[in-house]
């Protein structure tokens, strides 16, 4: 286990043992007691909201330092707005099925699942979208994992039972028009799984259920694994992750490949700081960095 894992299950069994208190002096105070069941009412099977751990996803490498978040915030405007515009016919003619970005990379350790949530973040600040994050890499489900959802029902989980309603597994969070769904149990059939014609259907009914949502898919590496390969089929917008100064050029190149013909594919150039130019998005944030870049929109 890695540091990092090691200090994301230390944070997570606190405020698992912090809840716990909680629940038991909300217990042993007057007049606390447990109301019958009939009391709660339909409303008590509705999903809580996630509280998506700030200190969590920081010690996970998936959010920017406090110092840093007002610089970031504005780097994905800029980032956002073209994939919003193809998403939603702002300007531009609408992409079919532009609603459902897949968030891609051709290696891991690209920053993908950073931008992929990040990304998310900044598309539910908007006045008229809703967002929905769903956590496709099913080889390794990062988020679902650091948010205390890796062994909870979730897309799996859906394509391999018709019968589940993959509404009722959509997790609101604590950021307003911002949802999740989690990866699900893992199958060795995945690829088999996101490959088929359920997988179509189940995106367009997720991309359809709301006409302000937009629904971002962080996905598996497109050179490491078969499923993402099949996320491409069903998905309008593709973003590709490419870490600056660490991915070869023929790795990137490798990867575009498997993207050839996508009609919008998008590339994001994480941990530059060197000047832009405006063939790429840049943001800075890394492990190992300098100031962050300036980006500009492809």
């Amino acid at each position: 286990m890695s540091v990092v894992e090691k200090a994301i299950r230390k944070l997570q069994e606190s405020k698992q043992a912090a809840s716990a208190e909680a629940a038991a002096a909300a217990a042993a105070a007057p007049g606390s007691a447990v109301p019958p069941p009939e009391a709660a009412g339909p409303a008590a099977a509705a999903p809580p909201a996630l509280v998506l751990e700030r200190g969590l996803l920081r010690t996970a490498g998936l959010l920017p330092p406090e110092q840093d978040m007002a610089q970031l915030a504005r780097q994905y405007r800029r980032i956002k707005y073209p994939l919003m515009a193809q998403a939603m016919g702002r300007g531009v003619p609408r992409t079919p099925k532009g609603y459902l970005i897949m968030i891609a990379s051709a290696m891991p350790g690209e920053g993908k699942t950073f931008t992929a949530l990040n990304l998310s973040l900044s598309l539910a600040l908007e006045k008229d979208i809703k967002v929905l994050l769903v956590d496709a890499d099913v080889a390794k489900p990062q988020l679902s994992q650091v948010l205390g959802l890796g062994n909870a029902p979730g897309l799996l989980d859906v394509l391999r039972d018709g019968s589940v309603d993959v509404e009722a597994l959509i997790r609101p969070t604590d950021v307003p028009k911002l949802s999740f769904l989690s990866a699900g149990l893992g199958a060795v059939d995945a690829t088999e799984l996101l490959s088929s014609t359920r997988m179509e259907r189940l995106t367009t009914l997720l991309g359809q259920h709301d006409g302000a949502r937009i629904v971002v898919f962080d996905s598996p590496p497109l050179l490491q694994t078969t499923e993402s390969a099949a996320l491409v089929r069903v998905t309008g917008q593709i973003v590709v992750v490419v870490r600056a100064e660490t991915t070869p050029q023929p790795v990137v190149l490798d990867a575009l490949k498997i993207l050839d013909g996508h009609p919008a594919v998008s590339l994001v150039l994480n941990q530059s700081t060197r000047a832009v130019t405006s063939s790429y998005y840049y943001y800075g944030y890394g492990t190992e960095r300098g100031s962050p870049a300036d980006q500009t929109a492809a």
